[in-house]
């Protein structure tokens, strides 16, 4: 299994724009889908967004879709989520998956999971 530490998160007002990172450690991360999930307060987990180990395929949740972007470098173990156009209801803890498997859209799926950042959209 891959260590998983995410970073970006922050407070932007609507219409803006965040990065989030997502550093991996402790195994071969190339071989790994990579996938962001977010939990608002109240809420269940949810996708987001997930890339396969080569990057050459990328999947989307309907509300993120045209807004979000994943991408990947493998020679710097790191996965990205580029958050455009943001709305207040983007706001929640969002997290960084990891599993050995096609696209990762199911959080039962995950085999790794970072420690959250949390993303707050103002109005």
């Amino acid at each position: 299994q891959v260590h998983l530490v995410e970073s970006g998160g922050g407070l932007v007002q609507a219409g803006g724009s965040l990065r989030l990172s997502c550093a991996a450690s402790g195994g071969s991360f190339s071989l790994y889908t990579m996938a962001w999930f977010r939990q608002a307060p109240g809420k269940e987990r949810e996708f987001a967004a997930t890339i396969t180990w080569s990057g050459t395929s990328t999947y989307y949740a309907d509300s993120v879709k045209d807004r979000f972007t994943i991408s990947r470098d493998n020679a710097k173990n790191t996965v990205y989520l580029q958050m455009n156009s943001l709305k207040p209801e983007d706001t929640a803890v969002y997290y960084c998956a990891a599993a050995r498997t096609y696209l990762l859209t199911y959080r039962g799926s995950v085999t790794s999971w970072g420690q959250g950042t949390q993303v707050t959209v103002s109005p």
